[in-house]
């Protein structure tokens, strides 16, 4: 199916089975398919929505990357809603889509059944925002100047990519070509408009600390660019659980499947019931026995 969002773009959305409904946000390197393992695991129980970012084929392409934005991708999360007629959904994002789900929980919590913000952290840290920044320019080069292949390549064989394919070859090798299939354009200005511009995490702390959405913040312990990030949004979210699954790596809910699908189903059974708790003031008291 196809949906067109408020600046005219259309997207390529599916809409798989029956219940509360989950929206599934996809990272730079993936698309609608790369969430296969939860579609065909959650639409037992809920109506499950992937779509193909802006600048994913089938989805459009726009031409200029000013169409392209944090912001934006959070509202396309809302057009999807919208024109699917869902006034509230758990959303379900991932590394980029991670990044867009937390905003999209700071601009409309009204909307939000509650977050998982998964694989968020990247180009987070003041000192490494420079530096994220030339690594974004330069991948952006090269998917518009080498072969696809080289390109999704390059970009696949990171430090956070190769946990999973020690663990899963053929899952990698299928991950891998799903990405060489990327429109290179789409993805030179995702990376221009969406990951070189968007804000870190460590400057959204006020609008975290107020927001009372559940939310399930999830990291592989071998992301190193996501871990002070999860650690600083699981401060700063009084309603967050942090996971923190071992010897993983970015791409956690293809890498560790099993396991992703558990947290996430634990996670909206205790949302769903209303048992999906706030943290006790308590806890916050700054002292390390209480003896004070």
């Amino acid at each position: 199916m196809r949906i067109t969002t408020t600046d005219g773009v259309t997207l390529h959305v599916e809409d798989t089975g029956h219940g509360a409904p989950i929206v599934f946000v996809h990272e730079f390197a993936g698309d609608c398919r790369s969430y296969e393992p939860q579609v065909r695991y959650f639409a037992r129980r809920y109506r499950c929505v992937t779509f193909n970012a802006r600048g994913y084929p089938p989805s459009d392409v726009p031409a200029s990357p000013e169409a392209y934005s944090q912001a934006r991708a959070r509202d396309d999360i809302r057009d999807v809603l919208d024109q699917l007629g869902i006034q509230g959904a758990h959303i379900v994002g991932i590394s980029m889509g991670g990044f867009a789900t937390l905003h999209f929980g700071l601009a409309y919590p009204h909307r939000a059944k509650s977050l998982v913000i998964a694989g968020v952290g990247y180009g987070a840290p003041a000192d490494k925002r420079a530096q994220f920044a030339e690594e974004c320019e330069v991948a952006a080069r090269r998917f518009e100047t080498l072969p696809a292949a080289e390109a999704a390549g390059s970009y696949g064989r990171g430090p956070t990519r190769v946990q999973y394919e020690n663990k899963d070859p053929r899952g990698y090798a299928e991950f891998m070509a799903q990405l060489a299939e990327h429109d290179p354009k789409g993805a030179a200005n995702t990376l221009r408009g969406v990951q070189k511009r968007r804000p870190s995490v460590f400057d959204l702390a006020e609008g975290m600390k107020a927001l009372g959405v559940p939310s399930l913040i999830m990291t592989g312990d071998e992301d190193d660019p996501c871990l002070e990030a999860s650690l600083f949004m699981k401060r700063c979210i009084p309603t967050s659980g942090l996971v923190v699954l071992p010897c993983t790596g970015h791409t956690l809910n293809l890498e560790e499947p099993a396991a992703f699908n558990a947290a996430v189903a634990d996670f909206l059974a205790a949302v769903e019931l209303g048992r999906w708790p706030r943290r006790d003031p308590r806890s916050l008291t700054g002292t390390i026995l209480g003896t004070r």
